[in-house]
């Protein structure tokens, strides 16, 4: 006697993703823009991917630094004076280069206005704190 095939029942696979969460990271266009500004020179592909790594692992370690200085102060909350603090720690912010200094160097006015304490009349000071 013959017997009919039954087809083979297969399990259902859930829908759940393989891939794994990954970081946020910088856009690769902010960070060629923002090296070919200061290279002023042409750049290959591979030095692109390097820069990119590098900038990943810098930032990395910058933004663990500012942690554990907001944590060694007890609060939960990253403040000016944690990156004041990681800045000279670098050699950046010195005694003859105070961060101002470097704001006004480097930033386009309207930061420079929102960072920097500005007196206008009337006695205000803008920013408030």
């Amino acid at each position: 006697p013959l017997q009919l095939l039954q087809p083979k029942t297969v399990p259902k696979r859930l829908r759940t993703s393989q891939r794994k969460p990954h970081e946020p990271q910088l856009p690769r266009s902010l960070i060629k823009q923002i090296f070919r500004h200061f290279v002023k020179m042409p750049v290959t592909r591979d030095a692109f991917k390097i820069v990119e790594k590098c900038s990943e692992r810098y930032f990395k370690q910058l933004s663990n630094d500012l942690e554990a200085y907001a944590h060694h102060a007890g609060r939960r909350t990253v403040e000016e004076a944690d990156l004041e603090v990681l800045m000279r720690r670098q050699g950046l912010v010195t005694d003859k280069m105070p961060l101002n200094v470097l704001i006004e160097n480097y930033l386009p006015l309207e930061y420079r206005k929102l960072l920097i304490p500005v007196a206008v009349s009337g006695n205000k000071v803008i920013p408030s704190k």
